[in-house]
């Protein structure tokens, strides 16, 4: 499968942010002060375990949506330098 120099781009691109974003969020959960993601006591509450599953899961399907983004550019340059050198 082929994919196109935007296609390839938005790819890449949409990787990159879902690691920002979701970054972001797990620092943000880690210092909630407001009781949703830590009891107490101290200990980690169900919000946060589930809310740590969602962005574990992002992270994953990130990294996986931005290696085919790179993967598609890389192609792309791969591909006009051997139009360039023919």
């Amino acid at each position: 499968m082929k994919l196109s120099r935007a296609a390839s781009w938005f790819l890449l691109a949409f990787g990159v942010w879902s690691w920002f974003i979701w970054v972001s969020f797990v620092r943000n959960l880690w210092k909630d002060g407001s009781g949703l993601a830590f009891d107490d006591a101290g200990d980690p509450t169900t919000y946060f375990w589930v809310h740590l599953l969602l962005a574990v899961a992002s992270f994953l399907l990130g990294t996986a949506v931005g290696v085919i983004g790179l993967r598609g550019v890389g192609a792309l340059r791969r591909e006009s330098r051997t139009e360039a050198g023919a």
